[in-house]
């Protein structure tokens, strides 16, 4: 896409900063619409094709621009958001970028800074040095070749047209919600909204709140009317990941919604009627937890209308080196790192890994391949660092200290030397990709979300790079 073409919307209540930015904008050659409020800029997105970037402010009459951003990222999660304002504290700026801002620009900002940050945030795949950007389907679609993946993805074909709750079951880091997004895009659904939530990561107390809202004053804090997922997801999908969590007493509440389609707000005596397909998920067993009296029969079978059952990658092997080579592109575009590949005796010790962390864990190794391997081909000697070996592979976040202590053990009883900075490095290595995964490549909020500087974040990550 040329510099012609790409289009930028500016939404910002100041008619002069609207004003001044879309100029600049346009003498750098974009094509600039202004907008003075989230609502207007809705109301054309729904008349028109989303831009290529949009700029908001924070602040503005109605709908905020961290409204305007969640809205967009349900609505248009590929479309880059630039958050303007001119309160920097940490509650905006971590707002913003827990929203899904692409950048936080502050006010007042220099006209050269912020046509640059808009070029920066907008795609272009001829930037010198920068590997090509996969398309969309490279980061939000299922990848494989083996019969397992096929027979999934000729089921998630005939599913997608049926008005039918699915659940979907498999370990963690499987790839569930990409099934429940493959099942939502290819459906007669797809230009509604399709929304995720995480029963597990949500405190029990604020959940049912979450999913189907609350009415000003139904509680302390509760100094407006909040829109449950339910209400956002009408006439889309619902995704409800880590069912298995949910407590017993808003299982029958969702039940209630599932069967008739309708709910009260917490607090509202206002009937509230939803269009919603909802696709479950859970790396638990179900059918135990109903015979353990921690999960209704009846949601269960409301739920499991049509269950898909995903393979770990270790049942799959063959679809590893695909994987593996999409991933890696990914995460070095978004790196800014050069593009690498895979010798093929990398991809042989890929694919001979038992990846008890699944796809999520092959991902994780494949951002670390990209920042830190030193060349442009990954060799089998790189994945030593990448890949941990033995219980700190299958360490969960709460024992990754027993895990360490039983490494450590074992390189003392080798006699290794230098054992303290050797962790020490792989540590801030761990740590650092982790955060830079996170963010999506963005130093500046890895380092914020660290708690650390950026030119620490900048210089650990060169350091990595030189000291192999």
């Amino acid at each position: 896409m040329s510099i012609e073409t790409q289009r930028i919307w500016v939404v910002d209540d100041d008619r002069s900063v609207r004003f001044v930015l879309a100029t600049a904008l346009r003498d750098a050659g974009y094509d600039v619409d202004g907008f003075d409020s989230a609502d207007a800029a809705l109301m054309a997105l729904e008349a028109r094709d989303a831009p290529d970037l949009l700029f908001t402010d924070v602040r503005m009459p109605g709908d905020s621009g961290l409204v305007l951003l969640d809205k967009l990222k349900q609505s248009h999660p590929r479309l880059p958001v630039i958050v303007m304002s001119a309160f920097t504290d940490v509650a905006s700026t971590a707002g913003a970028f827990r929203g899904g801002a692409h950048e936080f620009l502050s006010k007042p900002f220099d006209l050269d800074d912020a046509v640059a940050l808009a070029a920066r945030s907008l795609p272009d795949e001829e930037q010198a040095g920068l590997p090509a950007l996969p398309d969309e389907a490279a980061e939000t679609e299922l990848i494989g070749d083996t019969p397992a993946m096929q027979a999934l993805f000729r089921a998630i074909g005939r599913l997608a047209q049926a008005p039918l709750s699915v659940l979907i079951t498999g370990e963690t880091g499987t790839g569930k919600e990409l099934v429940a997004r493959a099942l939502h895009r290819e459906s007669p659904r797809a230009r509604k909204p399709f929304v995720a939530l995480n029963t597990a990561a949500i405190p029990a107390e604020l959940l049912e709140s979450e999913l189907f809202g609350h009415e000003a004053g139904a509680f302390t804090g509760a100094q407006k009317r909040h829109v449950g997922r339910f209400e956002q997801a009408d006439g889309g999908t619902l995704f409800l990941d880590e069912i298995g969590d949910m407590p017993l007493s808003l299982q029958t509440r969702l039940l209630r919604v599932l069967a008739e389609g309708e709910f009260f707000r917490v607090g509202g005596r206002e009937l509230i009627r939803v269009d919603v397909r909802v696709i479950a998920a859970t790396h638990q067993d179900l059918d135990a937890l109903v015979a353990a009296g921690g999960f209704r029969a009846d949601l269960l079978h409301r739920l499991n209308v049509v269950r898909l059952q995903l393979p770990p990658l270790r049942e799959r092997r063959a679809d590893v080196a695909q994987l593996a080579g999409n991933f890696l592109g990914v995460a070095a575009h978004r790196l800014g790192a050069p593009a690498k590949r895979f010798a093929p005796a990398a991809l042989e010790a890929l694919a001979g890994y038992d990846w008890p962390g699944n796809v999520r864990e092959l991902e994780n190794v494949c951002w670390r391949l990209a920042a830190l391997a030193p060349g442009e081909t990954i060799t089998a000697a790189d994945l030593q660092d990448a890949i941990s070996p033995g219980a700190a592979a299958s360490a969960t976040s709460g024992e990754w200290d027993v895990a360490l202590a039983a490494w450590a053990k074992e390189q003392l009883t080798e006699g290794v030397e230098g054992l303290h900075a050797q962790a020490r490095k792989r540590f801030d290595q761990a740590l650092l990709q982790a955060a830079l995964q996170h963010t999506g490549g963005r130093r500046a909020e890895a380092a914020e979300k660290l708690g650390v500087g950026r030119n620490t974040v900048t210089r650990k990550l060169g350091a990595s790079r030189k000291r192999r």
